[in-house]
């Protein structure tokens, strides 16, 4: 029945309107129910959680007399969350948070001392007091977190080498990276909120000293201090990430009381060769069913793996490629995060509903299956299993691969597959010879990250528009064959192009570029699936190679297939050196690298440090240059949006990996940073306190105008105000420090901190307390991205409200010293009534120019550093300045440190401008003109000099009687002192000089 339209007055349901028997528009999933009075479920409906972004997590609030109010924590645990959360249809349990954990509620509290057995079908089931009779108080109210509440802090935590699941050593992910806990202050309460998190019960124990084994992995969490309270252990307070005294000797570990929980039972696999490998089927409503493919990955059939204890997971073939099911589509869309102990316990549609049929059964093969990949995946024709053409089983039928977008990404799944190593090239057009079975995957796509070639997106199976003439092929790392295969393109923008290196004797080296030409580039092109060459440059183009000179004076016809083909000297038999390094540009180094590029250690992957990825390793890039236009190519490469701002000085902390990129200089239209103009690949001169970083506008960075400094003597000191829910509000001062103020001033471009005020030095304010318990690292762009309470969540007064006094004050008072003008000299700024010079780090026209125009002296003409107008009395501030060169005021650049640091007397910069202050238009003309005449002066001293060299004064002196006035006698040969010159070498001399280099 559809449609149903009742009076009320009906006897029977068959007596209202409705559509025609059996004519229907639905699905099983909107099947209606009915809950009677009598039916013994008083309350099935009568709970929700509130305050919370979901309705399967939050404040647990139960309805009585027509009233909602709240339930006491008095006892309150898993078990009675578990009913909550199956009353709602929200899963299973993951936490029971007390104390107002979702905001205190401000009806009645209608339940205290709650006692489910967890088999009630509702919680009004439970024993309890009665209804209203209670103790508490509303900072006593219970919450829930379900399964089904999209909540991720499950998937950042994990237990490892115990006995199940539940018990083991702690480890986290950050930065896409798991680590363990040091032991440092863990204690019962510290184990009692991770076993709440994995919804292993209550904590029993909480071993250190490596109990569960040492990890290898970074040591994450240190000193971590939690309420008990908390949702997951990431809430808690703690170091900041990866900062910690201590080794894997004292890696933490849990023993939760849930440690016998097992599901194995409700899952299997079929129709492989072991039970662990096959169709996905699970048992449900006493009934066994299948899995529907719809975002079937690894992580999905690793959860499996584990589950059957079958290992890790290999594959996870789709398309019911172990057969097709005949009972139930149990489970669709599942989703799991890679921590779960089962299945069922990841997200998915509700049980029964799906929209797939049983083609699209999953299936899953596990490490300890027995079945070697090899069997669905070959290469031949090649000299060993490790290269030839590729061909894949499907149908019972081996079949090839079409080469359209065939690359390096997709031949590293292949290799790895495979067992062979990584991928040294991926070779097109039928390389290995033509096959003569079906062309089974077109257009294959792989991440890099697949375990097998089939978990890769492509066309569906059999459907391509190629021929056997573009079949694909792999030479894998393992061949072990002849060295043709042992080739490679170094320190270009992509694989495609780069210095020309060949391995011998287990050691990579280079190629002398004796008689190198086109004909050896197109070999080499060839060889490794990059198309044609467009050139051959010699010369150590690409930077000179460490290691051996391999080839020399190479003969290519251009037909071989590969460089080893070709007439040379015996290996290593050369008259080279590393200048003489051969290169090489095909047609297809255009093509950018995929995925190349990322953003680190910031508030979301649109704001950080810069890393590239080059020979298979993450690196930073050098600050030398670096510049809003650069930071722009990254932004539209990672599609983060417009570029916010280009920090250096390693804002966003130091790397710890290769510094890949030096002096970077994009024109802005670039696809990719690599495309820019660059040193070579890992040529530079710089350390990691110079990583370049980035914020895109699609990084969520809040504003500048979303928060302020008030009722101080500038902008950039006073009672700090942030904007929330359209109305301004205070900071509390309870954990205030001088790292949070950092970030204040950073955030509002006023400097560095000097001083975190508290006890409402600024005043106090009648506005919400918005902020509570801010914890910052000293990283973050905005003082809303560190870690606190919730907004409004906090136990303070106006008393507390925090104040901030930052270095800048609103503007820096400049001034310029020792030079002829007052428009040129060594730059001087007034810090704490002092004035210091400027390090002359990074100095260049865009910073002078600033502080031209701040000075009202017109535009820059020199920006000289080295000290070039003299020492200063005072400590050299203002370290690593960065201009962009529009701004109005030098507060207004970047900045890397205020000082005093690196830069000692003799880094001082300066500045000459064209102007003076005021009117400098006859200054400008008289220097101007000055220059000129000396300019002719150096250009006559030259041509006499030369023209005295010529005739018998090698030395090119000039003799005093040669300079003298008229009328000037001449000085007598024996006159051992002569006079000085009546030309001395002036500072203005020395300024038109800096002119006229730059």
């Amino acid at each position: 029945m559809d449609d149903i339209n009742c009076t009320g007055t009906e006897a029977a349901l068959a007596d209202c309107r409705a559509r025609p028997w059996g004519n229907n528009n639905c699905h099983h999933g909107e099947d209606a129910g009915v809950v009677c009075s009598d039916s013994a479920l008083p309350h099935l409906a009568q709970v929700q959680l509130l305050n919370s972004p979901s309705r399967c997590a939050g404040r647990v609030e139960v309805i009585r007399n027509q009233l909602w109010g709240t339930v006491c924590d008095d006892g309150w645990d898993l078990q009675d969350a578990g009913v909550v959360c199956r009353q709602l249809g929200c899963g299973t349990a993951l936490s029971a948070p007390g104390g107002a954990r979702f905001g205190q509620g401000s009806g009645p509290i209608l339940l205290d001392e709650v006692n489910c057995t967890g088999t009630e079908a509702a919680l009004s089931e439970c024993r309890a007091r009665p209804w209203g009779d209670h103790n508490c108080h509303h900072r006593e109210d219970a919450g829930v977190v379900c399964s089904g509440s999209g909540i991720s802090e499950v998937a950042q935590l994990r237990l490892v080498n115990g006995s199940s699941r539940c018990t083991g050593r702690v480890e986290v992910l950050h930065n896409q990276q798991w680590g363990t806990v040091c032991d440092d202050s863990w204690d019962i309460i510290d184990a009692q909120v991770v076993c709440m998190q994995l919804g292993c019960g209550t904590a029993l124990s909480a071993p250190g000293a490596g109990r569960f084994g040492r990890g290898s992995d970074p040591i994450w969490l240190d000193d971590v201090q939690c309420k008990g309270t908390e949702i997951g252990l990431s809430e808690c307070r703690a170091r900041p990430w990866g900062h910690n005294n201590c080794h894997h000797g004292e890696d933490a570990g849990v023993v939760c009381s849930d440690t016998d929980i097992s599901e194995v039972t409700q899952l299997r696999l079929v129709n492989g060769s072991s039970h662990c490998a096959g169709r996905v089927e699970v048992f449900h409503n006493k009934k066994w069913g299948t899995v529907c493919n719809d975002s079937w990955d690894l992580l999905d059939a690793g959860v499996v793996c584990r589950q059957l204890g079958c290992g890790t997971a290999l594959s996870t073939p789709t398309g019911a490629h172990f057969g097709r099911g005949s009972d139930h589509i149990w489970l669709g869309n599942v989703n799991c995060t890679g921590t779960e102990a089962a299945l069922s316990q990841c997200r998915a549609r509700p049980w029964g509903d799906s929209n797939c049929t049983h083609e699209e059964d999953a299936g899953v093969v596990c490490s300890d299956s027995g079945i070697s990949e090899q069997t669905s995946l070959r290469l031949v024709n090649g000299p060993s299993r490790c290269t030839g053409t590729v061909e894949v089983l499907h149908n019972q039928q081996w079949g090839t691969v079409c080469d359209d977008s065939w690359d390096l990404t997709d031949a590293g799944v292949v290799c790895r597959q495979l067992g062979c190593g990584t991928a040294l090239s991926a070779p097109g057009a039928a390389h290995f010879g033509r096959g003569s079975d079906p062309i089974w995957l077109d257009a294959v796509h792989c991440t890099g990250t697949e375990a097998a070639l089939s978990d890769c997106t492509a066309r569906s199976w059999g459907d391509n528009n190629c021929n056997h003439g573009e079949d694909a092929g792999v030479v894998c790392s393992d061949s072990r064959i002849s060295q043709q295969t042992q080739l490679r393109l170094v320190n270009g923008l992509n694989r495609c192009t780069g210095r020309v290196e060949v391995l011998h004797s287990q050691l990579w080296g280079t190629v002398c570029d004796d008689s190198w030409d086109f004909a050896e580039a197109r070999v080499v092109c060839r060889q490794l699936g990059c198309g044609m060459a467009l050139s051959a440059p010699g010369g150590a183009r690409f930077g000179r190679g460490t290691d051996p000179i391999w080839l020399d004076n190479l003969h290519c016809t251009g037909e071989e297939a590969a460089l080893s083909d070709c007439r040379a000297q015996p290996w290593g038999d050369h008259n080279c050196n590393h200048g003489q390094d051969a290169g090489v540009v095909c047609s297809d180094s255009s093509v950018p690298e995929r995925a190349p590029i990322r953003l680190v250690d910031g508030s979301s992957r649109c704001a950080g440090r810069v890393e590239v990825f080059h020979n298979q390793e993450w690196g930073t890039v050098c600050d030398d240059s670096w510049d809003i236009t650069d930071a722009g190519v990254v932004c539209r490469q990672l599609g983060c949006g417009t570029v916010l701002s280009a920090l250096a000085g390693a804002q966003f902390g130091q790397g710890s990996d290769r510094i890949w990129l030096d002096d970077v200089q994009c024109t802005g239209t670039e696809a990719a940073l690599a495309e820019c103009r660059v040193r070579p690949w890992g040529d530079n001169n710089c350390h990691h306190r110079e990583d370049a970083g980035v914020v895109c506008s699609d990084s969520s960075v809040p504003e500048r105008d979303s928060i302020r400094l008030v009722d101080g003597s500038s902008r950039c000191s006073g009672r700090v105000e942030v904007f929330h829910n359209q109305q301004w509000g205070t900071v509390c001062d309870d954990g205030w420090d001088i790292t949070n103020a950092e970030v204040v001033c950073r955030q509002l471009g006023c400097g560095t901190a000097l001083s975190a005020l508290a006890g409402a030095h600024f005043g106090q304010q009648s506005d919400p307390i918005w902020l509570d318990d801010v914890q910052c690292t000293g990283t973050e762009a905005a003082l809303s991205e560190c870690r606190a309470r919730p907004w409004g969540d906090n136990n303070c007064h106006h008393g507390e409200d925090a104040g901030v006094e930052c270095s800048d004050q609103g503007q820096l008072s400049l001034r310029l010293t020792s030079g002829p003008s007052p428009c040129s000299g060594r730059v001087e700024v007034l810090i704490n009534n002092t004035w210091s010079a400027v390090c002359d780090a990074g100095w260049g026209l865009p910073e002078a120019g600033v502080v031209c125009k701040q000075l009202g002296c017109g535009p820059a003409l020199s920006a000289p550093g080295a000290a070039q107008f003299g020492h200063g009395a005072g400590d050299v501030w203002l370290e690593g300045v960065s201009c962009l060169g529009q701004e109005s005021l030098i507060s207004e650049c970047q900045l890397s440190r205020l000082g005093p640091g690196q830069c000692g007397h003799g880094s001082e910069a300066s500045v000459v401008c064209a102007g003076q202050a005021g009117s400098g238009l006859l200054l400008s003309l008289l220097l101007g003109l000055g220059a000129v005449v000396v300019l002719i002066f150096v250009a006559l001293l030259c041509w006499r000099m030369r023209r005295d060299g010529a005739a018998g004064n090698p030395l090119g002196h000039v003799h005093l009687k040669e300079l003298r006035a008229p009328g000037t006698p001449p000085r007598s040969q024996g006159a051992a002192n002569p006079e000085p010159s009546e030309e001395p070498d002036s500072q203005m001399t020395w300024l038109v000089r800096e002119d006229m280099v730059l």
